[in-house]
């Protein structure tokens, strides 16, 4: 198993298909069927369902993928690495944002990247901090912005802000888009739309509600940051979020927001890096910029 043989079967697995893979890459299709097929002798089982429409992913395909996208962005990081020793910021810098934070936070993080590190790029992947997490720990991304992590000796955490839940209701008529403050117990008689566990919100609101003897009722369980607000605006159920999850909507007048406490449930946004990993200049230059945005209300 060689670098080229994992470099060729990502971009088939990825683009579906032989022939576009060998354009993009720009090499004869026999060429690039021959080292995938080595691949899959030497690893003695199929990677890749070949049909007349293009190829699909094996289950062992689908493990090899996941573990080739870390081997080829760690080969990356290393030669990004050597270049750090100048001390010039380059080489790509992969960053994972929850949705919430990504739809505020991505097109001003992007300008200031191309402004302030014009010799690297940045690669902006959205995913709940569990995912997020994961491909941290399997070198997918080099950092990664996630709520309420568990500590762990493997990943160095920044704390960059407390952000403030509300209960989030569709909005009607005349009334106040800033409602008035609402008590855990009420908010635990209200049907709400929030992820499935173990989302960090979902997490931190059983917690809080479970100091106050209470259960959340839970009419659906949705991923989606976008669909959850669809649901909401429908009518009949609630969802709990940062106020920049509604700010990211498109149509934030559409929505009452009502602060949840006293005492005031409160979010906390971190910033993970590996602790196996070194830090270089790129990663140092990358973590502090988001942390600025953050800060100045970027997101």
């Amino acid at each position: 198993m060689d670098l080229k043989q994992l470099e060729y079967f990502v971009h088939v697995a990825e683009m579906g298909s032989f022939t576009r893979a060998a354009t993009l890459l720009r090499v004869a299709q026999p060429a690039l069927s021959r080292q995938v097929r080595s691949l899959e002798v030497e690893l003695r089982q199929p990677l890749l369902d070949r049909n007349g429409r293009g190829v699909t992913l094996t289950e062992a395909g689908k493990r090899l993928l996941a573990h080739a996208r870390g081997i080829l962005q760690q080969v990356e990081r290393a030669r990004v690495d050597l270049e750090d020793q100048r001390g010039a910021a380059t080489g790509r810098l992969a960053i994972a944002l929850p949705p919430s934070v990504s739809r505020t936070l991505t097109g001003p993080l992007v300008r200031a990247f191309r402004e302030r590190l014009p010799r690297a790029a940045l690669s902006v992947v959205e995913g709940l901090s569990a995912y997020a997490l994961e491909w941290l720990a399997i070198g997918r991304v080099d950092c990664a912005v996630v709520y309420n992590v568990t500590p762990s000796p493997a990943i160095d955490l920044q704390p960059l802000l407390d952000e403030r839940l509300y209960l989030v209701s569709a909005r009607r008529g005349r009334a106040a888009r800033q409602g008035r403050p609402i008590g855990l117990r009420e908010v635990a008689e209200l049907e709400l739309v929030i992820p499935s566990r173990p989302h960090s919100m979902r997490m931190l609101l059983e917690a809080a509600l479970a100091a106050e003897a209470c259960r959340a009722r839970v009419a659906l369980e949705i991923e989606s940051v976008p669909a959850i607000l669809d649901l909401v605006l429908q009518g009949g159920c609630h969802a709990v979020l940062a106020e920049n999850a509604i700010r990211g909507s498109g149509q934030p007048e559409a929505f009452q927001l009502r602060p949840i406490g006293p005492p005031p449930l409160v979010a906390t946004l971190w910033m993970a890096t590996s602790a196996q990993r070194p830090r270089g200049p790129l990663i140092e230059q990358g973590t502090a910029l988001v942390a600025e945005l953050l800060q100045q209300g970027g997101a």
